[in-house]
């Protein structure tokens, strides 16, 4: 199931808002007033999450990319010996509502709540915060208590908060929950029923953000978890509109990329968005424009990695990223990674403040996370990497040191083999089913598992000639006779319905000269990198890539690509799996950087070649790292080491090497 922040009604109508019918701005509301039933009454304690020291909010400004820089109050931690006690306990937030959306835990609204600088140390009254999703209240709820906090703290008045937040709900009931809410987090703090009434409907309306948000004032911040809604699932009409006022919704993605473009566009400059929600968009192509938008105009300055940390009320496979980015040129970025012992800290310290120091090495562990910083991020609509935040500054390096692996001065190229749109048709195991020299000898992916290609003796129909042309049936009787008895079958196929007098081709046309050359061959889908190699006697299936090259020994370069240092870029380009399949199409295998053939030692090739034939992984990737001009091997790339979440022991002697 997919997190979402806010439900889609199944009839996508324009709902009424849930204030209809309310009285609205009837009175000049101020911090504490009388009248009938109105009694003074001092707000309460805030949460103790909300009380920041002097020293954590210059380290949110100058460091987490708060949008007060050098604006955040200085001063002691609100004062309790004032404070009236709870007279009861809030209203806890609902976990779900009753379309199944699962919503952010409040550790994780807090921590982005603290990285945008939406903290009560700072003055919010002036500042216009909006959440486009508001669900029931995940994050709305710590925004409004946030508010209030700051409002007392700097003697502000109620009727100075109205246009400091915005939020948007689709569904109505969700809706009318938050804004329950709301009322009584007011009422808590000591408004009355008719002052916290009129906030709340000032503050939260039911409307399409997307909709709505072109029109909308400009906002020093957004922040909340847009719903994920695949494109498929959003009715045609409201799709071409969604895309006529968002570009970047291209492909076949989901309608947070256009919650992130609406959030970007509304943006003051030195606005900052603050947004968790699935990281696919930064890898997959269907992203390709969001992220060619945020590197012309916007600076990346926190993701984090969040796909095994306890995120969301209950468990779902959702591959969340909390992302910050801003209104502004680029600057540094932090790159963090939370896995499943993440959590609030204790005595209410500041996730985000600890996230900021252990990416400076102020802090040397913080449980469950590791995070680092970069000196620059990417541009344009490539792909955005992701790794744990230590092999970052390692990829770089391999990047710096190596030139494309596809490459035209090596004659190393990449491709993928044939696809025929009838596997059922054009595989066989018989060798007398046609002519002799129609029959094609293909490898599968299922050949390839030892590492070396043992074939299943299985053949491709091959209905090409080498000059690229169809052969004519008429001289092949065997070969007519078996396409006829299938015809009904190929001709159901679209690239037949195309082109009606080629309803016995492939997909792919046959490269017949591939068969013969020796290459290198990788599946569609490992857990790790398995290059096998062909000495020139088979051709390959379409779930297999291939790799041949001029200037290169395939075997030296097997043990370069067999290492943990190549299948880096694997990790950090390709859309991982359930499991963490990865991904060798071309598209990745294409990202691998790689040293020149001619510039390696003769003994760091013959040890390539010896851990390519052997399948050792460990020498392979000990070999790899003298070739790509390291001093030593990153000890957690070797086998048996984990490599995905680092523990706090070795974050320790990563950041006191």
């Amino acid at each position: 199931m997919a997190a979402r922040g806010c439900g889609f009604p199944c009839a996508w109508t324009r709902l009424p808002s849930p204030s209809s019918g309310r009285r609205q701005g009837q009175d000049t509301l101020s911090w504490t007033s009388t009248g009938d039933r109105e009694a003074r009454l001092a707000p309460i304690r805030p949460a103790p999450s909300l009380l920041y020291s002097a020293d954590f909010a210059n380290d949110t400004a100058d460091s987490a990319g708060s949008l007060a820089r050098g604006e955040a109050s200085v001063g002691t931690s609100v004062s309790v010996a004032s404070l009236l006690p709870l007279p009861q306990q809030r209203p806890a937030i609902p976990a779900r509502d009753k379309m199944g959306a699962v919503y952010t835990k409040p550790w994780v609204a807090d921590l982005i709540l603290d990285l945008v600088g939406y903290v009560e140390t700072r003055d919010l009254a002036p500042v216009h915060a909006v959440e486009p999703s508001a669900g029931t209240g995940a994050f709305l709820i710590p925004m409004a208590r946030r508010l209030l906090a700051s409002a007392r703290r700097h003697h502000r008045r109620l009727d100075d908060l109205h246009a400091s937040l915005r939020a948007y709900e689709l569904d109505k009931d969700s809706a009318e929950v938050a804004s329950d809410l709301l009322v009584a987090e007011m009422r808590a703090w000591g408004a009355t029923i008719g002052q916290a009434r009129r906030l709340a409907d000032g503050w939260l309306v039911v409307d399409d953000y997307l909709t709505a948000s072109p029109g909308a004032a400009p906002a020093d911040v957004v922040a909340g978890n847009p719903p994920y809604v695949r494109y498929d699932d959003v009715p045609p009409p409201l799709l071409t509109a969604y895309r006529r006022l968002y570009p970047t919704m291209v492909g076949r993605g989901d309608v947070y990329i256009g919650f992130i473009e609406a959030a970007l566009r509304q943006l003051k400059p030195q606005g900052v968005l603050g947004f968790i929600c699935a990281d696919r968009w930064m890898r997959s192509a269907y992203g390709v424009e969001l992220r060619r938008l945020i590197g012309e105009m916007y600076s990346v300055d926190t993701v984090i990695e969040m796909h095994r940390a306890p995120a969301f009320e209950e468990a779902v496979a959702a591959y969340p990223a909390v992302m910050i980015v801003r209104r502004a040129r680029q600057r540094d970025v932090i790159i963090a990674s939370a896995g499943p012992d993440t959590r609030a800290l204790p005595d209410h310290a500041s996730l985000a403040n600890a996230v900021v120091q252990l990416a400076d090495r102020r802090v040397s562990a913080v449980p469950g996370l590791s995070a680092t910083r970069l000196t620059h991020w990417f541009v344009g609509g490539d792909p955005w990497p992701a790794l744990p935040p230590r092999q970052f500054h390692l990829l770089q390096r391999l990047a710096e040191a190596g030139r494309p692996l596809e490459d035209a001065a090596t004659g190393t190229r990449i491709g993928i083999g044939v696809a025929t749109g009838a596997d059922k048709v054009f595989l066989t195991t018989d060798p007398d089913i046609v002519e002799p020299d129609r029959l094609l000898p293909l490898a599968l992916a299922s050949d390839t598992k030892s590492g070396r290609v043992r074939w299943s003796r299985h053949y491709l129909i091959d209905p090409w000639l080498s000059t690229g042309e169809l052969v004519d049936l008429r001289y092949y009787p065997k070969l007519r006779s078996y396409f006829a008895r299938h015809r009904a079958q190929l001709e159901r196929r679209n690239i037949a319905q195309r082109s009606r007098g080629d309803w016995y081709r492939t997909i792919d046309r046959v490269q017949h000269d591939l068969t013969s050359r020796p290459k290198l061959y990788f599946p569609d889908m490992k857990l790790a990198s398995n290059p096998t190699l062909d000495g020139g006697g088979t051709y390959p299936h379409h779930n297999l890539y291939f790799l041949v090259s001029s200037a290169w020994d395939l075997e030296v370069l097997g043990g370069l690509l067999l290492s943990r240092l190549t299948q880096l870029f694997i990790e950090a380009y390709c859309v991982k799996m359930r499991g963490g399949t990865l991904r060798f199409q071309a598209q990745y295998l294409r990202r691998i950087r790689v040293p020149a053939p001619d510039s390696m030692p003769d003994d760091v090739c013959d040890r390539l070649r010896h851990a390519f034939r052997n399948r050792d992984i460990d020498l392979a990737t000990r070999s790899a790292a003298q070739a790509y001009g390291l001093a030593e091997c990153p000890r957690e790339l070797l086998v048996g080491v984990e490599r995905t979440e680092l523990s706090a022991a070795s974050v320790n002697r990563g950041l006191t090497r």
